[in-house]
């Protein structure tokens, strides 16, 4: 029971501060999209959304309710400012893990194992950890580069313009393959093998991070 209270709250956090730096950030290069639609704020209803805090819970791996914005308000270049916003939000989510793992690296884990309650409350020990891994989890999820998750723009934004061409051209099946990316871990179970492939881009990284996060 801790575990999911822990995921819940860790999940609200993370996926409103992710949205919100995706608001700030467009609002502060010029474009008054997501101040029109109520996304520059940390009220969690503004940009939780329902499937992907489902799918979240389901695979550990989700995203919000994305924030529209109009490049062309920009005060920079389109690619340049959409690269900017979509790597604000990855951003967010590695500067709250850190932020997070500074009890841990100033050697005051053991003080924080207080505030359990049998298998309902969670230590604050405990809560950290798991808010650090799933900010992790959730920063490098949304940095691979396949639409519509954030990587994709930062990957248009930042690569050769005959790279960045041909990455645009995979946009419309994009959710095909993300759809496959997150299933994959199923797909081999059914068919008799456990390689995930999720788990296989994003796993080792998340817990090299959280290793030397923590320390």
């Amino acid at each position: 029971m801790s575990l999911y209270i822990s995921l819940g709250i860790t999940l609200i956090l993370a996926i409103t501060v992710h949205e919100f730096a995706h608001a700030l950030v467009a609002d502060n290069l010029g474009d008054p999209t997501p101040r029109s639609q109520g996304r520059v704020t940390l009220n969690p209803l503004a940009h939780l959304d329902p499937f992907g805090s489902l799918l979240f819970i389901v695979s550990g791996f989700g995203w919000g309710r994305p924030v529209l914005t109009n490049p062309r308000n920009y005060r920079v270049p389109i690619r340049t400012g959409m690269a900017i916003v979509a790597f604000a939000g990855p951003l967010s989510n590695f500067l709250m893990a850190l932020l997070a793992a500074i009890p841990f690296r100033l050697g005051l884990g053991g003080a924080l194992n207080v505030g359990g309650v049998g298998e309902i409350i969670p230590s604050l020990s405990d809560f950290l950890s798991i808010f650090i891994q799933v900010n992790l989890g959730l920063m490098l999820f949304n940095l691979i580069p396949i639409s519509p998750l954030d990587g994709f723009k930062v990957a248009l934004g930042v690569l050769p313009d005959q790279w960045a061409n041909a990455l645009a051209g995979l946009e419309q099946v994009g959710p095909i393959l993300l759809l496959l990316l997150v299933v994959s871990g199923r797909i081999g179970e059914q068919f008799g093998f456990g390689f995930n492939l999720l788990g296989f881009l994003v796993g080792p990284a998340q817990q090299g991070l959280f290793n030397l996060l923590v320390g």
